[in-house]
């Protein structure tokens, strides 16, 4: 069985969507399903199927949701004691045009969300992992290599 890494914040984001899909989300599209229903034939109901359709996307997703949270390994980035780039770290890097940029090494879904985040399993993110401040990464990109510099390593 595969774990998913997140932080407390991340866990806390899948909570907070989960409770919202099941109280909310879910109820409102059981009423929609039934207002549907009564407008007549269900083979020609626009209305009912667009609802039916919307009703499987938010069980997917909760169902998704569930698995995530049941198999969540969850990193407290404030116990981390380590210079080298592990997942939590927040990380200040030069890009190959010379820009300093800033990001946090996070969980797949909670990278999907911000963009000061970028997921462990990302290409820069795997490059990083290991890594300490002064190291480069090189990171194989479709446009070509690309080289970062990694400045700082922080766990905050």
């Amino acid at each position: 069985m595969n774990e998913f890494p997140m932080t407390l914040n991340g866990k806390k984001l899948l909570e907070t969507e989960l409770e919202r899909l099941i109280k909310v989300d879910r109820e409102n599209i059981k009423q929609a399903i039934s207002e549907a229903r009564d407008l007549g034939d269900l083979k020609e109901n626009a209305e009912y199927h667009s609802a039916k359709e919307r009703q499987s996307h938010i069980e997917g997703r909760i169902q998704e949701l569930q698995a995530k949270l049941s198999r969540a390994r969850v990193v407290d980035i404030k116990t981390i004691r380590t210079d080298k780039i592990v997942f939590g770290a927040t990380v200040s890097v030069t890009d190959p045009k010379g820009n300093d940029l800033t990001f946090q090494i996070v969980g797949e879904d909670e990278a999907m969300n911000d963009a000061a985040k970028i997921s462990f399993s990302s290409p820069l993110g795997k490059a990083l992992i290991g890594k300490e401040a002064g190291d480069e990464v090189i990171v194989r990109a479709p446009k070509g290599d690309m080289t970062y510099e990694v400045q700082t390593v922080d766990y905050r």
